[in-house]
């Protein structure tokens, strides 16, 4: 593990370790206050970010490092139109690791294959959000208690949310989870989700749009919102911003111990009166990502000093270069200079290959 840039390359025992190193932070503060003493974290974001940036901020500061970097676009030399590749090589000159935020879908894999430092990946453009995802599975841990057997529903925006989808694909590692997939019918998760995570997994889930019908049965309800900067149609989201809100008195009827989280940030699907329910998790869950962040920043601190190459995150033995085009206008190689095509063979039964950056299928 040598960059973190979607949790699907993470495997079961790393989840866990992490898991384990962020819960030992939690217990012994104390213990880790200086382990990153000297060593200093970049955050690239070209995005608008309040909680991720923060907490990435706040997880170096309390192992004892410091934070260099930019908060928007325009606070860096991608206004000059400097690629994503020259950035990473430079910043590599500077600081001993990145955390990235884009709207490009796979600007940060471009990052880590000319980085000569670890590359976090803090959110894609709707691509996926592994360290969100992090945050997300301690909550659980912590939470609910136990990792495997456990019913959860989604709910909202869940073809354009990314959490969902880095969440989906992680607990897709665990055993006997059921899902509710509760969304209008605009926003159903997407197709390749359902059959390259959830069937190929054998997991049980139910497609719905009744939110109460499907609470009484959730041990965890995730809300997302609907996210307007994913439209380009704003009639639409107009329709759709308010399909699903999440009251005390929807609540009669769920499970005492009922876990509801929100990747954040809320517009209005939580009623503030949610908060002082004893079910309402969503703020401590923003807390339990900067401490899976500080457990992710020491593992790859640790594995890049005790073994300093690093290696190439393309596995090139079942691609296709250049033989299609992306046709994402939001994925990276449409706007990375002389940025190859990729295509990775995700099905072979079926000859389905999927852009490395962004997952659009060929």
């Amino acid at each position: 593990m040598k960059n973190v840039l979607d949790v699907v390359d993470l495997t079961l025992e790393e989840l866990n370790d992490l898991i384990s190193t962020a819960s030992d932070i939690i217990d012994n503060p104390e213990k880790y206050s200086e382990k990153c003493k000297g060593k200093k974290l970049a955050t690239l974001f070209y995005e608008p970010s309040t909680r991720t940036r923060l907490s990435f901020t706040a997880a170096m500061m309390e192992l004892g490092g410091n934070v260099l970097g930019f908060s928007e676009a325009s606070s860096s030399s991608a206004m000059k139109g400097e690629s994503v590749a020259d950035t990473a090589k430079i910043v590599s000159c500077y600081a001993d690791i990145i955390a990235m935020r884009s709207p490009i879908e796979g600007a940060p894999l471009v990052a880590a294959l000319n980085a000569s430092i670890p590359v976090i990946n803090a959110g894609d453009g709707g691509h996926c959000h592994p360290t969100q995802t992090l945050g997300d599975l301690l909550t659980i841990h912590r939470e609910l208690g136990r990792m495997n057997e456990y019913v959860i529903g989604f709910c909202g925006d869940l073809k354009y949310g990314r959490t969902v989808h880095s969440f989906i694909n992680a607990i897709s590692k665990y055993k006997n989870i059921k899902i509710y997939l509760i969304s209008p019918e605009e926003l159903k998760i997407p197709n390749y989700v359902k059959h390259e995570v959830l069937n190929k997994n054998n997991i049980e889930y139910i497609e719905t749009t009744n939110l109460d019908e499907a609470i009484p049965n959730l041990d965890v309800l995730y809300m997302t919102r609907i996210q307007q900067e994913r439209f380009s149609d704003i009639d639409e989201y107009n329709r759709l911003k308010n399909s699903y809100i999440l009251t005390i008195d929807k609540l009669t009827n769920a499970k005492n111990d009922l876990v509801i989280m929100h990747p954040l940030p809320r517009v209005n699907e939580i009623s503030v009166k949610v908060d002082d329910d004893p079910r309402a998790c969503y703020f401590k869950q923003a807390l339990y990502g900067k401490y899976m962040r500080m457990a992710l920043i020491l593992k790859l601190l640790d594995e890049t000093k005790n073994n300093p190459k690093k290696e190439s995150r393309i596995d090139y033995s079942n691609v296709k270069i250049n033989e299609y085009k992306c046709t994402n206008p939001k994925c990276i190689s449409q706007v990375e200079q002389e940025l190859d095509h990729i295509f990775k063979c995700v099905d072979e039964k079926n000859k389905i290959y999927r852009c490395i950056y962004c997952e659009k299928k060929a």
